[in-house]
């Protein structure tokens, strides 16, 4: 039986969410007789994609994960964490930066809520009410932004050798390098103000379970 039956249920409604983006993508390069080897290299080099795997794996282990050291690192406090603060900003970005820019709508309209609005807002719940608290650290910090840092890296090095970006913030070709950073600099930045309020709330809320015990 499963742990948490809702924990389940987030864990179907995040790899749905996933299936039906790689569908997508992988049904348009068929249509454009396009590699879809490709297409799995192209839609899994999206920090969104990436970011919700990471999410639903949670989910999955915490549902009904067997027992090992494989689950013991995704449901540690300090891996949690880190993929929750991945996923607030990924919602936080999309809002800000990217939403006004497209309208979809049908299957892309689904995936697109799942990735971007139901899946964080899950994961934080999930994240306040099951993952324990009080042992976040500041070098805590520091290990979950080079998770953004490789990304950007490996955003920029394949954009310089296909020509394609993943997002429009960090296309060269079109912003040039310096401005690329700046806005590379400024998501880095909103990363870290996130990693710090989940490590304020961390510390908040161990310091109030013995009280409460």
């Amino acid at each position: 039986m499963p742990r948490h039956p809702w924990l389940l249920l987030a864990a179907v409604l995040g790899w749905t969410g996933l299936a039906v983006q790689v569908w997508l993508v992988l049904l348009a390069r068929w249509q454009a007789e396009a590699s879809l080897v490709g297409g799995l290299v192209s839609v899994f080099g999206y920090f969104t994609v990436l970011s919700n795997t990471l999410v639903a794996t949670v989910f999955s282990y915490a549902a009904w994960g067997r027992v090992g050291a494989t689950r013991r690192w995704f449901l540690s406090p300090a891996v949690s964490t880190g993929v929750a603060v991945s996923i607030v900003v990924v919602a936080v970005a999309y809002s800000l930066l990217l939403r006004h820019l497209w309208h979809p709508e049908g299957w892309q309209w689904l995936a697109d809520e799942l990735l971007h609005d139901v899946m964080p807002l899950l994961f934080v719940v999930y994240w306040w009410r099951v993952v324990p608290k009080g042992s976040l650290r500041l070098r805590h910090l520091a290990l979950w932004s080079l998770y953004p840092a490789l990304y950007f890296a490996f955003a920029l090095w394949r954009g310089f050798e296909i020509g394609v970006y993943p997002y429009p913030f960090i296309d060269v070709a079109r912003l040039g390098y310096l401005q690329v950073m700046l806005n590379a600099l400024g998501v880095l930045v909103g990363f870290c103000a996130t990693g710090l309020l989940f490590i304020a709330l961390d510390r908040w809320r161990g310091a109030r379970a013995p009280a409460q015990g």
